[in-house]
């Protein structure tokens, strides 16, 4: 079991489309997703309102500071990855979830990089580092990328920010228009029509190298109880 937090003070960074692509892609997989829905805009749960019954994901609605660690320990042997969708604001919430988390995911636009809501994360992260000793694992995730940007250009970045010792996943989740789409129409990329979304191939292909590069840092066992066992979408206070 592995518990992912995504976090951006700031909105507007792309989290909550983070959050989904993961889910969705590690669900596909066979891994048992519980996403635990903070975000005060609901996004999350109003996907899952449209979409129905999707196969190995579970969401939690109304989550609060004090509801965080009762939805982790209670749903802990039902599932294999916990995925946190914090507000995009300053909120108590952000340090409980860091504590419980084992990966903290930083998402900030490629054409931002200084953006302040991404650098408070990283700013709390380093304060339970050196006054704690907490060392919690973290990566910062480039979001919204426009995708003319260069290899190189986005290279750049990525050594902008090694230089500040801030880890960088390899994989930039590019725009696209699909990943709007299944907000609006409910369901994965694996369920969009092909003939009203475009570039879904390439969509389809950033989404799978943004989960697997999540999957290596944080291997979580495929065992016979995580295989596809139907549909599954709650919504819970």
């Amino acid at each position: 079991m592995a518990v992912i937090t995504f976090a951006n003070t700031k909105g507007g960074a792309g989290k909550t489309t983070a959050v989904l692509l993961l889910a969705t892609e590690l669900a596909r997989k066979g891994y048992r997703i519980t996403i635990l829905d903070a975000d005060p805009q609901h996004w999350i749960s109003r996907w899952h309102e449209v979409s129905g019954q999707v196969a190995n994901i579970s969401v939690i609605d109304f989550v609060t500071s004090a509801s965080l660690p009762h939805h982790i320990s209670d749903n802990k042997h039902n599932t294999d990855y916990f995925i946190i969708d914090l507000p995009g604001a300053r909120n108590p919430m952000l340090a409980t979830a860091i504590g419980l988390s084992d990966h903290v995911l930083i998402p900030i636009q490629g054409c931002a990089m200084d953006a302040r809501g991404g650098a408070q994360v990283l700013e709390l992260l380093q304060y339970l580092d050196e006054k704690a000793g907490i060392k919690i694992g973290h990566s910062v995730v480039l979001t919204r990328v426009n995708s003319m940007v260069t290899t190189r250009a986005l290279s750049l970045v990525k050594s902008l920010l090694s230089e500040r010792q801030v880890p960088v996943l390899d994989t930039a989740i590019i725009e696209r228009s699909a990943f709007r789409d299944i907000f609006d129409c409910g369901g994965t990329l694996h369920t969009l029509d092909p003939a009203r979304a475009s570039n879904l191939e390439k969509a389809r292909e950033n989404a799978l190298c943004f989960a697997e590069e999540i999957m290596r840092k944080l291997p979580v066992r495929l065992t016979a109880a995580a295989r596809m066992t139907g549909p599954l979408i709650r919504s819970a206070a």
